[in-house]
């Protein structure tokens, strides 16, 4: 497989795919926030969160973690 090469005019052609997705970034960690507030809200649990590992979003604890966390195969059980 032939390697592509780092270029001024490559780094040109991709900024703008890279400001879009910081730009839907933000606005998915906003969404995120806001449905983890609502999450908290309604169960009346402080500082629920969509809990991360590696980059990956592995299930839902909590920020004290009173709460031990329960992972995204137990949450997806019965679907």
């Amino acid at each position: 497989m032939k390697k592509i090469k780092v270029t001024k005019s490559l780094i040109k052609k991709l900024r703008p795919y890279w400001h879009e997705f910081e730009l839907l970034h933000e606005e998915f960690l906003g969404k995120t926030y806001q449905l983890e507030q609502k999450m908290s809200k309604d169960l009346e649990i402080n500082d629920l969160e969509f809990f991360q590992c590696d980059g990956d979003y592995c299930g839902i604890g909590n920020v004290n973690r009173t709460l031990p966390l329960i992972l995204a195969e137990k949450l997806e059980e019965g679907e």
